[in-house]
């Protein structure tokens, strides 16, 4: 892949679990960013710990070689909050903005079941639609307002979530304006698809509005635990659902491939969410980084 089109980051979830900060509470934030960057990445998403002050953040950062990326921003038009869910979007996208980023990636959280006990396989929600309309308004707006701190919004397709299959990712970029993107993320396609054909699909029908992308692989036989146990999707993170890339069952290679000779541009992120007490994160880190390097060329 091109080394001047592509920057990688890795997120901090690894480190500490923020749907579930028991998992790696004794994981500072100095040492996840130190750790990131000992590890070979330049950008990282933001985490509960990170000091919300550009001022305090920015030189810890940069003393490190690190650059914020992106930050999740939880967004709720479906269930009819918008003026709530637009001033915490402006709040969030300044303080993005200040830190450097130029992306901001979000999940229309209406109705979610990602952060309950509920089966995620079973009981995932379906917007009406109503709902589709409100969501499709709302990000159309997002982007309008996002644009003129020329920055760009994602919607990140999300297990648990009304904007889940492939189906409801591409009535969602029907519905909305070109200027709204996909985050596109490797691991929630092929947990929701269940095919490496189908997560590629996704990937290569919206490629044009791809605005960022995240990099998880995926242990099958998690994912069959949870459809067996009806788990929730906490649950099968903690059970190791997810991991880095090289790690479990995806084939990277295509993926690179099909974004490199797309002419991507923007970050990909490592964003494996594992229980630290199980999955060393530094460890984990590195190789993240090494097999990208073998496999990407970055």
């Amino acid at each position: 892949m091109n080394k001047d089109n592509v920057k990688l980051a890795i997120a901090p979830i690894g480190w500490t679990n923020d749907d579930m900060p028991e998992l790696g509470s004794e994981n500072t934030f100095q040492q996840t960013v130190s750790e990131m960057a000992l590890a070979g990445f330049r950008g990282s998403e933001v985490g509960s710990k990170y000091p919300r002050d550009p001022a305090v953040l920015k030189p810890m950062l940069e003393m490190r070689g690190i650059e914020i990326c992106n930050a999740w921003f939880s967004t709720f038009f479906a269930s009819g909050e918008k003026g709530k869910t637009i001033d915490g979007f402006i709040n969030h996208m300044n303080f993005l903005h200040a830190m450097g980023a130029r992306v901001i990636g979000c999940s229309e959280q209406s109705k979610s079941i990602q952060g309950t006990t509920r089966a995620v396989l079973e009981e995932k929600p379906v917007f009406n639609d109503e709902e589709w309309r409100l969501t499709a308004e709302g990000y159309n707006e997002l982007a309008r307002i996002a644009a003129e701190k020329g920055m760009r919004v994602c919607l990140h397709h999300h297990m648990g979530t009304g904007i889940q299959t492939s189906e409801e990712i591409d009535r969602f970029m029907a519905l909305t304006d070109e200027q709204v993107g996909l985050l596109y993320d490797t691991g929630h396609a092929y947990y929701s698809e269940g095919s490496q054909e189908a997560m590629l699909v996704i990937l290569q029908k919206h490629l044009p509005r791809i605005f960022h992308v995240h990099l998880k692989d995926v242990r099958d036989e998690v994912v069959a635990e949870v459809r067996a146990q009806k788990l929730s999707f906490l649950d099968g993170v903690k059970k190791g659902t997810f991991t880095v890339p090289g790690d479990g069952v995806i084939n990277f290679d295509p993926v690179f491939r099909v974004l490199d000779e797309y002419g991507y541009r923007g970050w990909m992120v490592v964003e494996a969410e594992q229980d630290p007490a199980l999955a060393n994160p530094f460890e984990y880190a590195v190789k993240a980084r090494q097999y990208i390097r073998e496999h990407a060329g970055l």
